[in-house]
C-alpha cells in the first residue's frame, strides 16, 4: 500500500500536465478560430469595399465620359452633311426668284421693268424686303412687277450687322414657299441687268451649281476665335453678300439655327468713327471688326462641305475704290457709276471680262459653265437713276445675247 501511494503520487503529475496541455490546446484553437473567422470577415469587407470602389469609380468614368461627350457635341461644329428637304413636285417650268433688299423704294425700277416686259411670267417671281410698313403700289413704283411684292416679316436693317443677314434668310424663306422657284438671285436697289431676260435665265438655269464669292480671309482678321470651336477657323470664308443659289443651297441658309446666331454675338462691326467723340473713337477702333454678311453664306456653306457644289464667284459685278482718313485703316468701298461714265464701252467692258483673280489664295477662278467659257457676270452695281436711265435708253441690256448652243435650255 505504502509503495503504491508513491505511484499514485508520482503518476498525478502526469495526468494533470495531460490534462492541462489539453486544456491550452481547446483554447488556442478557440482563439485561433476566432482570428480566422475575424480575418475571414475583414477579407470579406475588404472585398465588398473594393468592388464598391470599382463600381463608383466605373460610375464616375461613364458620368465624366457622358459629359465630355456633350461638350463635344455642343461644341463641336455641324457635320459636313446637308440633309435636305423633299423635293416638292411643281407644274411648269422652273423659275428664277429675283430677291432685292433695298431700303425703302426701288429707283431704278423702270430699268428693271424692261428687262421684265418680254420674259414670260412663268419663269420668273419677284420678293422685295423694305423697310417695314412700306408697300409698293402705283404710288411708290413705276412698274406693276414690284406691286405687293413685299414680304410682311420685314425688319430694319442696318449696314454691316447681323440683320442684314436676318433679311437675306427672310427673302430666301418667302421664296422657298414656292416649289417652282429653284434659283435665287440676291439683289440690291442699285443692281442692274446686263443683258435680257432670255439670256439671264439660260445662264442661270444650265448649271446645277450656286454662284459667290467664297475666299480665304487671311490677311483682314475678322474671324473671331470666340468663335472656336463651334466655327473653327480653316472653314471661314469671304465673299460678296449678292449671291445666285439652287434651292438646295437656299434651304440650307433658312435652316440653320446654330451657325446665325454665332454670327450674331461674335461678327459684329466696329462702331463708325465719330468725329464727336475725339480720342474716344482710337480707343473704339481696337475693337474687333467683322461684316456679317461678307462671310456667313460662304462660311456655312463650307461648314456643310458644298463648296464642290459652288462656281466660286459672284454674277454681280462690282468696281472697287480705296478710300482712307487719318483715323481708320485704307478701306474698299464700291464706286457708283452715273450717266457720264456708264455708256456703252463702259458695259461693253464688264462682259468681256471673263476671270477672276483672288489675291488671297492666288488663284485665277475662270469663268465657265460646264466647262464652257461664258462671261462672269449678269448684274453689275452701283447703278444711279442717271446711269440706269442712259442703259435703258441706249438699249445697252437689251441687246439679244445669246449663250453657246451647248448651254442655250430648251424653250
Amino acid at each position: 500500500m505504502f509503495k503504491a501511494v508513491p505511484s499514485l503520487i508520482a503518476a498525478s503529475p502526469t495526468s494533470a500536465s495531460s490534462q492541462c496541455r489539453s486544456s491550452v490546446s481547446e483554447a488556442e484553437l478557440r482563439r485561433r478560430g476566432r482570428r480566422m473567422a475575424s480575418r475571414a470577415v475583414a477579407k470579406r469587407r475588404h472585398a465588398v469595399s473594393r468592388k464598391m470602389a470599382i463600381l463608383l469609380s466605373a460610375s464616375l468614368s461613364c458620368v465624366v465620359v457622358l459629359v465630355l461627350a456633350s461638350l463635344f457635341r455642343f461644341h463641336s461644329p455641324k457635320p459636313s452633311i446637308s440633309v435636305s428637304r423633299p423635293r416638292l413636285p411643281f407644274d411648269g417650268p422652273p423659275k428664277i426668284a429675283f430677291l432685292f433688299l433695298v431700303r425703302r423704294n426701288l429707283p431704278l425700277d423702270f430699268l428693271w421693268d424692261a428687262f421684265f416686259q418680254n420674259a414670260p411670267v412663268s419663269r420668273f417671281s419677284i420678293y422685295i424686303h423694305s423697310a417695314p410698313g412700306f408697300l409698293f403700289d402705283d404710288s411708290t413704283t413705276k412698274s406693276h412687277f414690284f406691286y405687293a411684292r413685299q414680304i410682311s416679316n420685314s425688319i430694319q436693317v442696318l449696314w454691316g450687322e447681323s440683320s442684314m443677314i436676318q433679311a437675306e434668310r427672310l427673302l430666301l424663306a418667302e421664296a422657298l414657299e414656292d416649289p417652282a422657284n429653284q434659283r435665287f438671285v440676291l439683289l440690291s436697289d442699285s443692281c442692274v441687268p446686263l443683258y435680257n431676260f432670255s439670256y439671264t435665265y439660260n445662264y442661270v438655269m444650265v448649271s446645277p451649281r450656286s454662284f459667290m464669292d467664297s475666299f480665304l480671309d487671311a490677311k483682314e482678321g475678322r474671324y473671331n476665335p470666340k468663335m472656336s470651336p463651334k466655327i473653327p477657323r480653316e472653314k471661314w470664308r469671304k465673299g460678296s453678300q449678292w449671291i445666285t443659289v439652287v434651292r438646295k443651297h437656299a434651304e440650307v441658309i433658312v435652316d440653320d439655327d446654330v451657325i446665325f446666331s454665332f454670327f450674331k454675338k461674335y461678327c459684329k462691326r466696329r462702331p463708325p468713327i465719330d468725329t464727336r467723340k475725339g480720342k474716344v473713337n482710337l480707343k473704339l477702333q481696337k475693337q474687333h471688326n467683322c461684316i456679317p454678311d461678307e462671310h456667313y453664306v460662304q462660311t456655312l456653306l463650307a461648314m456643310h462641305g458644298l463648296e464642290g457644289e459652288l462656281e466660286r464667284r459672284t454674277l454681280t459685278f462690282t468696281l472697287w475704290n480705296q478710300s482712307a482718313t487719318k483715323m481708320e485703316n485704307k478701306g474698299w468701298h464700291p464706286f457708283t457709276f452715273t450717266y457720264s461714265n456708264a455708256g456703252p464701252q463702259r458695259i461693253k467692258e464688264i462682259k468681256g471680262i471673263n476671270h477672276v483673280y483672288y489675291e488671297t489664295e492666288y488663284r485665277i477662278e475662270w469663268c465657265r459653265t460646264n466647262s464652257t467659257s461664258v462671261p462672269c457676270f449678269l448684274f453689275a452695281r452701283k447703278f444711279s437713276e442717271g446711269a440706269a436711265m442712259r442703259l435703258l435708253s441706249e438699249e445697252v441690256v437689251d441687246d439679244h445675247s445669246k449663250l453657246p448652243a451647248m448651254l442655250a435650255t430648251p424653250p
